[in-house]
């Protein structure tokens, strides 16, 4: 489990495979102080930490995890939004993030406001109705509010820092992003659908 707070921007050193792969990512972390077999979100991913190095570790992904979200686009040299999971007595600054990728956002649109950073995302149909105003979501592994939302899209405002640290300062329109929409959202939408079930039963 995760709060959607980038500890660290990694970058990819080598993949090796497509489908069921492994991927080795460059990071700041001190890997002496990760477990083999811990839990790191990377862009939103929660994957196993397989092997270690000095500043260096590698993970291993499912042909599911690359067919749900946007690791099919990462190569070499990519940056990746790093989170290690959390553990009990954190500080839960974000919201939970579960790393468990819904699907893939696109950014629609980015431009300035204020100091800040407008994004328009546009998401698959299917998961439009789990976004809400002042809601949260997780995109590429970092914890936002949304602002509003006109149908499949909705806008998300990146200030300064957060921009900083993590990959959203290079993003632009057109990129891709993996999603998680909040579970919250999830589980009332399943309420709801199981009292309709029942009042049509």
């Amino acid at each position: 489990m995760f709060t959607g707070l980038v500890t660290d921007v990694g970058r990819i050193r080598s993949i090796v495979g497509t489908g069921d792969c492994r991927i080795e990512i460059e990071t700041a972390y001190p890997t002496a102080e990760i477990p083999l077999g811990a839990s790191i979100a990377c862009s939103g991913v929660c994957l196993t930490a397989v092997e270690l190095g000095d500043n260096w570790f590698a993970v291993d992904a499912s042909e599911e995890t690359w067919s749900k979200t946007t690791l099919g686009e990462w190569r070499d040299g990519r940056r990746l939004n790093l989170e290690k999971s959390l553990c009990i007595g954190d500080e839960l600054g974000g919201h939970l993030v579960f790393g468990h990728v819904d699907g893939v956002a696109n950014v629609v649109e980015r431009r300035p406001d204020g100091d800040s950073i407008r994004f328009t995302i546009e998401t698959p149909a299917d998961l439009a109705p789990y976004i809400a105003s002042k809601g949260s979501v997780a995109l590429d592994g970092v914890s936002l509010t949304v602002n509003e939302v006109a149908g499949n899209q909705f806008g998300v405002n990146v200030i300064p820092h957060t921009a900083e640290v993590t990959t959203f300062g290079s993003l632009k329109a057109g990129d891709s992003l993996n999603l998680e929409v909040d579970m919250l959202a999830r589980y009332v939408a399943r309420r709801l659908e199981a009292r309709k079930e029942q009042t049509n039963g």
